[in-house]
Parts: structure tokens; sequence; C-alpha cells
């Protein structure tokens, strides 16, 4: 169950300068356009709209293969999420290199085998690729937090991240320095 709980989290919470080979210049400048409106989002309805269509274009790249791997990885993983799907995930790291979410992907397979040093290193290869990624942010406060360091979640909101929409929720990030059940956290 807690696992099912934190898999949401990751999947639910998700370049400005550069465009990355998998998006064509309609998506990049629609993934643009998408966090200037994600910015300025008055309420958390609005806010996750937003996020959802930004998840949209993450997983569905513009190159059919690589859309449908994704979505093959993402169907295919089940109640075991990402970490069933590993030696596909590593694939798509390999055939994919820029690829932001794939990066991600494995970040989240890592993270729900308990590996968080290898999760954080590939939060830190998708936030090289896509500075925006709030999946990846998200991720890399639950780490933070699962390690038992419930400052570092605070800090990291409190430096910017307030138009993503994992931080516009005050659940995620508790307000005592003790880490908080799946039960505690299952609200959210």
């Amino acid at each position: 169950m807690a696992h099912a709980f934190i898999l949401a989290v990751l999947l639910a919470a998700a370049p400005a300068t550069a465009t990355l080979a998998q998006f064509s210049a309609q998506q990049s400048s629609e993934l643009d356009s998408l966090f200037a409106d994600l910015r300025s989002a008055t309420d958390e309805a609005s806010a996750r709209a937003i996020a959802d269509r930004i998840w949209q274009l993450w997983t569905h790249p513009d190159d059919p293969d690589l859309a449908a791997r994704v979505e093959a990885i993402i169907k295919g993983g089940g109640f075991a999420g990402p970490a069933a799907q590993l030696p596909q995930i590593e694939d798509l790291v390999t055939d994919y290199p820029d690829y932001a979410e794939a990066y991600n992907l494995r970040a989240t397979a890592n993270f729900l085998r308990g590996d968080y040093e290898s999760a954080l290193g590939d939060v830190a290869k998708t936030l090289e690729l896509e500075p925006r990624h709030f999946g990846a942010l998200a991720g890399r406060a639950l780490i933070f937090h699962t390690q038992g360091n419930m400052k570092r979640p605070r800090q990291r909101c409190s430096k910017g991240w307030t138009s993503t929409p994992s931080c516009r929720s005050a659940a995620f990030f508790p307000s005592s320095d003790r880490p908080r059940s799946a039960a505690e956290l299952e609200g959210f």
C-alpha cells in the first residue's frame, strides 16, 4: 500500500532554453507556455490541470517509437510500477540519453527498490535535462523524507518551487522533523 501511495505521489506530483530531441518545436513551445501558466495558476485545481497536460507531453513525445516504449513501460508496471519494468527503462535510457523522463522513470524504479542513492542520481540527471521537472523535484523531496531528512524537502520548497503542484500541498512537507507513516500521508 505504501509503495502504491509513493508511486502515485511521484507520478502525480511531474527545457526553458533548449529543445530536447524528443520534442518538436511545437511541443517545446507548448511546454514553455504551460510552465508560465503553472507559475501563474491561482488555485490547486488549475495547477493540477496544467500539470496533467505537462505530464502528457513529457510521456508522449513526438517520436512514435519512444512514445510507444514509454507507454508500454508505464502500463506494463502494474501494481509494482516502474520497478517491474527496470530492464525496459534501462534500455530506454541507453537508447534515448537526452530524454529526461527516462531518467525520471528509472529514479522512480530505483526509489521503489530502496536504492535511494541511484534514485537521487537519476533525479539529478532528470533535472539537468529538464530543470522544471516537478515530478523529479517532488521525488527528490520524497527520497530525502524517506531517508529521515525532513529539513531538505521544506528548504527546497521554500527556495522557489512554489509554482509546482507538489509544493502547494502542505501535506507533502511535514511540519515536524519526524518521518510520517503511509497512513498519515494517505490523504495527500
